[in-house]
């Protein structure tokens, strides 16, 4: 069965400021969500997945369909902050969906084979797409999942703090523990995430999820039932999200059940901060003068 690719690209990129998810940075135009779906091509996956807010469908149809035709398969699926509330009345003060696995829940409509998941503004190169389509054709199943894990230390911003899950990994490279730090930071060479004005340090070379996983669709019944207790417990809390590091963490605690941390030689980078966006350029075209990356990834002449 052929994998699909599904994109986080719904945030509201508050500490952004700008729809980060369609900003140009490649050298003829290319947004970041262009080098993994041109990276998950070649590595063989056959659909991709784009969720979005309804409001934002327009433009994607427009940048991505010209391009993606005859390529990949497009879908697109799409979260709302009233998504799977099942007519639960919500506060007026809540504006924004609520995390990135109500963002994986809401894919379940339009995703009935094994799958990867991203992020929409992360750069995770090929080695990595590689790997997750290696897994998904030969490993995942309903009780093995896994995630692509990078250095702790190679995805920091020197602009401000950042959100990883921070991973525990055994001997045999299964995930053991995870845990969303929403408030890392490096401080006088050493790394600290901070909780409640508590700052503990993290060791440099922790592996972290930058949500790159690789599921079934099995894990939609596992996002919608702690989805189901999430909203009720937090449905006030104008902040409060839902993980996909807390689903991984969840799926782990079932007897049986292992999710594989696969080590990438790849190199990430991405967009927090506006002031990272220069820094993206660069390291962009960097790779396509290095030959990794053609000047222009959907030219005719480039193919799939």
């Amino acid at each position: 069965m052929k994998s699909t690719l599904v994109i986080m690209a719904a945030g509201m990129a508050s500490r952004y400021g700008s729809l980060k998810q369609i900003q140009k940075f490649g050298p003829s135009g290319e947004t970041i969500m262009d080098y993994s779906i041109y990276d998950a091509i070649h590595s063989g996956f056959a659909k991709c997945v784009f969720i979005v807010r309804k409001d934002f469908v327009k433009e994607f149809r427009e940048i991505f369909e010209p391009r993606l035709k005859g390529r990949i398969e497009v879908e697109y699926a799409f979260q709302e902050m009233y998504s799977f509330v099942d007519g639960m009345e919500l506060p007026d003060n809540r504006s924004k969906p609520w995390g990135t696995a109500h963002a994986v829940l809401c894919a379940s409509p339009v995703v009935h084979e094994p799958f990867a998941v991203i992020n929409a503004d992360d750069f995770y190169g090929r080695d990595a797409f590689e790997k997750a389509a290696q897994f998904l054709k030969t490993e995942c199943n309903d009780k093995t999942f896994s995630l692509v894990g990078y250095d702790l230390v190679k995805t920091l911003s020197s602009n401000g703090s950042v959100s990883r899950g921070v991973c525990k990994v055994d001997d045999r490279g299964n995930l053991v523990a995870i845990a969303e730090r929403t408030k890392i930071f490096m401080e006088n060479r050493k790394i600290f995430y901070e909780e409640e004005g508590k700052k503990t340090e993290v060791p440099a070379d922790s592996r972290v999820s930058m949500n790159f996983w690789c599921f079934t669709p099995a894990v939609f019944n596992l996002c919608k039932d702690m989805f189901d207790r999430f909203i009720k417990e937090n449905k006030s809390n104008p902040k409060a999200e839902l993980y996909v590091v807390d689903v991984g963490a969840e799926f782990i605690r079932k007897p049986g059940h292992v999710l594989k941390v696969l080590p990438t030689s790849s190199e990430w980078f991405g967009v927090t901060y506006k002031e990272d966006a220069p820094g993206v350029q660069a390291s962009i075209s960097n790779l396509v003068g290095s030959g990794q990356y053609p000047e222009n990834l959907w030219a005719p002449h480039t193919g799939s």
